[in-house]
């Protein structure tokens, strides 16, 4: 991360986030589906991964040729395509416990891979959503107000260690942010000051818990 104002057009900017592991992301979300059985998805295992590979494109073609507003479209699309997948998969992953569909090997496998899932989803709509987008907090001057408390905001002029003028928050501070999401089922270290992001998070929470309900109520059928 650079120490210093970027500028563009004459305004001062904050740092430029790398874009590629939300890209990185949003493909592991195809390749964890073909973890689970077809038992389990909308048609084959490999469509998702196909899909999301298709739809990266004009995403990335738009970002490129700076048509932001039509990127943040696309992204939005994208994120509900990969959305609608996972809670298909999960409500199909909770209606076959009690009917033992499924091997305990490939139920705790897809409970597992859908964990994973819930994190890197969520991370992927807390970094398209937050503060209007990525290309909207690269604009501001100084990232200082947004949908989300990062511990970097709250760092006063006369502290030690003030705020970088230049920082604003990347897709590792969103991961990590929806990483404890799913292990405390709360925020821990950025506290959630918008409603969306609040209802969001409320959400990721409750299908962390399901997910490790079933592989908890799993682990003691089998013992």
């Amino acid at each position: 991360m650079t120490q210093t104002h970027t500028k563009r057009q004459g305004k001062q900017t904050t740092a430029a986030q790398p874009v590629w592991p939300a890209v990185v992301a949003v493909l592991a979300v195809g390749g964890l589906h073909l973890a689970l059985p077809e038992a389990l998805t909308f048609g084959p295992s490999w469509l998702l991964l196909a899909v999301v590979a298709v739809l990266l494109v004009p995403v990335l073609i738009a970002r490129m040729r700076g048509s932001f507003d039509l990127n943040q479209k696309l992204g939005y699309f994208l994120l509900a395509v990969v959305t609608g997948a996972m809670l298909w998969s999960l409500a199909l992953l909770v209606w076959s416990l009690p009917r033992h569909t499924l091997s305990p090997l490939v139920l705790l496998r897809s409970a597992a891979a859908l964990w994973i899932t819930n994190i890197l989803v969520f991370a992927s709509w807390y970094w398209r959503l937050d503060a209007g987008g990525p290309h909207a907090r690269r604009m501001s001057v100084c990232h200082t107000k947004g949908d989300f408390l990062f511990p970097q905001m709250t760092l006063a002029p006369g502290t030690s260690k003030p705020l970088d003028p230049a920082w604003s928050p990347g897709f590792v501070d969103y991961l990590f942010l929806a990483f404890n999401t799913s292990t405390a089922f709360s925020p821990t270290d950025s506290p959630v000051l918008a409603r969306w992001a609040k209802m969001a998070m409320m959400l990721q929470s409750s299908i962390s818990l399901a997910t490790l309900a079933l592989l908890a109520a799993r682990a003691v059928n089998i013992l």
